[in-house]
Formats: C-alpha cells, sequence, structure tokens
C-alpha cells in the first residue's frame, strides 16, 4: 500500500535561514583559515599537531584492546559508507512520502561534500602521519579527514530533517546527543589509530558545518522562490 506523501512542514523562518547561513559562512571562512595555516606549514599548527599525534600513538601502541575498539568504531559504526547509508536512508523515505526536491537536495549535498574532501585531499596532497610500528592505515592524502567531514554533513543533514519535520523535544534530545557522540567520536578514533593530525579533523568538522549551514539556507531560499512563484 503507498505510503502518504509527506506532509511539506511549514516555511523557515526568516531569522532560521539567516541563522544557517551566519553559521555555515562562518565555519567556511574558518575552514579557509586552517587550509592556509595547513598549506603553508605554519610551525606553531605543525607542532601542535606532531605533539599530539606522538602522545596519542605512544599510548596506542600500549593497549591493542582500545586499539581494537577503535578500529571498530572508524570501520563500521562510523564509516563513511555506513553514514552515506544513513543518507540514502532518509533519500529514500523523503522520496517514497513525496518530498522529492529535498530528496535530491539532500543527496546532492551529500555528493557534494564526498567530491568537495576528494577534490581537496588531491589539491593539498598532504601526507599522513608516519610511524615505524603502525596500529592502523589509510589510503589517500590526509587533509581534510574524511571520516570527520563525513559524519558531520550526515549527522548535520538528519539534524535538519528532524528540525525541519517538527521532530519532538524527546527525539531531538535523543538525536541531538546521538550526532554529537558521533562527531566527536570519529574524530577521536582517527586520531587515536594516528592516522590523521588534529588539523585534518578540525578542517573536516569545519567543512562539513560549512556544507550543511549553507545547503539549509539554500534550499530555504529556493522553497520561498518557488512558493513565491505559484502564488498569484
Amino acid at each position: 500500500m503507498p505510503s502518504a506523501p509527506l506532509a511539506p512542514p511549514p516555511l523557515p523562518r526568516t531569522r532560521s535561514r539567516f541563522t544557517a547561513l551566519r553559521a555555515g559562512t562562518v565555519c567556511a571562512l574558518l575552514f579557509l583559515v586552517v587550509l592556509v595555516l595547513v598549506a603553508v606549514r605554519w610551525s606553531p599548527l605543525m607542532a601542535l599537531d606532531r605533539s599530539l599525534a606522538d602522545a596519542l600513538h605512544r599510548r596506542a601502541v600500549t593497549e591493542p584492546g582500545l586499539v581494537h575498539a577503535n578500529r571498530i568504531l572508524t570501520d563500521w559504526a562510523w564509516d563513511p559508507w555506513t553514514m552515506r547509508a544513513l543518507i540514502a536512508v532518509a533519500v529514500v523515505v523523503l522520496w517514497w512520502r513525496g518530498a522529492r526536491l529535498l530528496a535530491m537536495w539532500v543527496a546532492a549535498t551529500s555528493l557534494l561534500g564526498t567530491l568537495l574532501q576528494q577534490g581537496l585531499k588531491s589539491v593539498v596532497g598532504r601526507a599522513r602521519p608516519h610511524w615505524p610500528d603502525p596500529v592502523d592505515s589509510a589510503h589517500y592524502a590526509a587533509f581534510p579527514s574524511g571520516h570527520a567531514m563525513t559524519a558531520v554533513v550526515t549527522c548535520g543533514l538528519l539534524l535538519w530533517l528532524l528540525r525541519r519535520y517538527g521532530a519532538g523535544p524527546r527525539l531531538w534530545r535523543g538525536a541531538l546527543a546521538v550526532a554529537g557522540v558521533s562527531v566527536v567520536g570519529v574524530g577521536v578514533t582517527r586520531l587515536y589509530l594516528g592516522v590523521h593530525w588534529l588539523s585534518d579533523v578540525l578542517g573536516g568538522w569545519l567543512l562539513g558545518a560549512a556544507l550543511v549551514g549553507l545547503s539549509a539556507a539554500g534550499f530555504a531560499r529556493l522553497r520561498r522562490r518557488r512558493d513565491g512563484a505559484r502564488t498569484p
């Protein structure tokens, strides 16, 4: 039996749209600062990256059980493909319930995030931490962290959808807690396993947040234009 069309939420208030736009813009500017500092190899940032990486690696090589737990989390629970699968489920539900423009917008935002991170990795070409006794391995260049960025994009988009469709306080708080643990947790696992620098993770978080904020603001503007064009 076909599902009933998903009722469109009320138009977002102008204040909400500008809040998303402002947050996305601030995160984008902060990401550009981190990108420049990484590109020019700013000494204080490089020193911080190295000191934290060394400290975490010294601990990781003595704790194989914790390393194994981190690998399960980063390779399964918070893997980018797991995150993309969640977006795919959301897109299918939106499409099935009749919110097809929104479904395409969410899918396009997630795809753009993947293309952005891969393009930046190729352009920046930053080497990952190298260890004589590694506890894990990873492919491609380091900056920005794909795991960190994909987690922010996925969690941000899902939270945005819940907010748009009026999630109750209990559901909202639970979703917010899960998203926060996932975003922070995936960054910690990448650092603990010695496959990323701190600035890689920070860059991934900022770029992901920028993309979600600008995407939310862009969709609100598009919908207002479409609804305005239909008004006699």
